[in-house]
């Protein structure tokens, strides 16, 4: 589509500005505020993911209709609303219909922020980030492509059981537009036909904000003065009053606190292990298959990234044992000697075309990686198609619980296999992208993009074969970059698509279609 093929050129030409001078890599992109294509009115009983039954959730009640509380808030709103500035205006457009779009922007620019590993010690060792001491060099955390996965994982998640809920709500009190109360009150935004109380924008803020405080707690502080602006700005708008932003706020609360729980417990505390534990990963592949990868980096970094990630609580595959693919080829088989032929070929004859796609899908280091990357196509998509907010939040969370999981899959299989990299075994072998810090088979880009295409395909299937163009190159980006073999990268993307069809088959039953 044209939006996709839009945002590949710009995305190439800021990776290439970012290779240039090392730049933050802008998040953000511009679109109009528009009327929903739809209002979902039975969207309140959808089915949430973590949220036992979002109807039992309790929040106050609405001012009464004609009561001294209303005729303040309408009053507050018809004055805040007249006469915005410049600024506000800047405001009321920027967080413009929901704000998912910008919270999740913002979710990207912090990965790409913080996927910085850490420098070695003086002596050759490393430290590792803490979440107890996030501002203790090497600060937290390292927003390598797993803790991203997850990260996007749980805000949309929460972003989106947090709007089933609200329009349970909404449709609970129904409380028509502020304007159908009192026609002087300026709609600074296209209007809604939907329920006003819980401010469904406010909602988002408050989930947001809390769920990307305990992601990146450094950043605690301007992640609540823009969910300050995100609240104000809808009575800038005139969208919502003071006692339908505070509803919203509340609703965010109690969704945002149960995701927590379930981030707090879900095993991605021990994702990052000793040197002993890593050793013994090691120890164990080894006997198995009598190969085992190892750290190219000099000095040597002593455990790669997140070795147990493979054990940390998936949304919906059964066991990553079940979705683990069979064994690579044997070191020295001819099933692997041709792929690494065909390896040292790429590399002898690199076209221009290839190198293009090595660099513009290399979402390495400084960047918001393979899974932020495909969330900025899902909200092109998204946007193009209209979607109120509780659609586009059902969007990203299939797709980024899809994505989750095919992270835990892959680093599972990376440390199961603890297959070398081409690096290691083909003598004299140099890459183009640099050697990842954790092992070969099977290729992440290659898994997280087939399970995020085929998400996607489930939303917008006019666009599968865009999609399923754009998994494929990716996939091949690693071969052109001399850090996957052939078949790292076509199982990756097998194995992504089986992982996603657990996703899409919740989906397929949650109680929208």
């Amino acid at each position: 589509m044209k939006y996709l093929i839009k945002y590949k050129i710009a995305l190439f030409l800021i990776l290439l500005a970012f290779n240039a001078c090392k730049e933050d890599i802008p998040t953000s992109f511009d679109y109009e505020p528009y009327a929903y294509a739809k209002n979902d009115e039975t969207g309140g009983t959808w089915h949430s993911v973590l949220i036992a039954d979002v109807s039992k959730l309790n929040i106050p009640d609405p001012p009464a209709a004609g009561s001294s509380a209303e005729l303040a808030d309408l009053n507050e709103l018809k004055s805040a609303a007249a006469n915005p500035t410049a600024d506000q205006l800047k405001a009321i457009r920027f967080w413009a219909n929901d704000g998912i779009t910008r919270w999740n922007e913002l979710a990207r620019e912090l990965i790409s922020k913080y996927n910085l590993p850490p420098s070695p010690n003086p002596d050759g060792t490393y430290s590792v980030p803490s979440s107890a001491t996030p501002d203790k060099y090497p600060y937290f955390p390292f927003s390598h492509p797993t803790y991203a996965c997850r990260a996007l994982a749980y805000l949309s998640g929460a972003q989106y059981d947090a709007m089933i809920a609200a329009w349970s709500q909404k449709y609970k009190y129904n409380v028509a537009s502020h304007q159908s109360a009192d026609a002087s009150i300026k709609l600074n935004l296209p209007i809604s036909n939907l329920p006003t109380y819980p401010s469904e924008g406010a909602v988002i803020a408050s989930v947001s904000k809390i769920m990307l405080t305990a992601l990146f707690p450094l950043e605690k502080a301007r992640i609540e003065a823009l969910a300050a602006e995100h609240e104000t700005s809808l009575l800038w708008a005139g969208r919502n009053t003071r006692s339908d932003i505070k509803g919203g706020d509340s609703l965010g609360v109690i969704v945002a606190n149960e995701f927590k729980k379930r981030m707090g417990s879900d095993g991605m505390k021990n994702a990052q292990t000793s040197k002993a534990v890593s050793d013994s990963i090691k120890d164990a592949a080894f006997k198995r298959f009598g190969w085992s990868w190892k750290n190219l980096e000099t000095p040597e970094r002593p455990v790669g990234i997140t070795p147990l990630f493979g054990k940390v609580k998936p949304w919906f595959i059964p066991s990553v044992e079940a979705v683990r693919p069979g064994p690579p080829p044997a070191i020295g088989s001819d099933e692997f000697n041709k792929a690494a032929d065909e390896l040292k070929n790429i590399a002898d004859n690199l076209t221009e075309e290839q190198r293009r796609i090595a660099y513009f899908y290399g979402d390495g280091i400084g960047t918001y990686s393979p899974p932020g990357h495909w969330n900025r196509i899902a909200l092109e998509q998204a946007i193009s198609a209209k979607m109120n907010p509780l659609r586009l939040a059902r969007v990203l969370a299939y797709m980024n619980y899809a994505v989750m999981d095919a992270g835990i899959s892959c680093w599972d299989t990376k440390y199961y296999y603890h297959y070398p990299r081409p690096s290691q075994v083909i003598p004299g072998f140099k890459t183009l992208l640099g050697i990842p810090n954790f092992p070969s088979y099977t290729s992440g880009h290659s898994t997280f993009s087939g399970a995020a295409a085929a998400v996607l395909t489930h939303f917008f299937s006019g666009s599968k074969a865009e999609f399923d163009r754009i998994a494929e190159e990716a996939s091949l980006s690693r071969l052109y970059g001399g850090i996957h073999y052939r078949f790292d990268s076509e199982t990756g993307l097998a194995v992504g698509k089986n992982v996603a069809a657990y996703s899409v088959g919740v989906a397929a039953l949650d109680g929208v279609d």
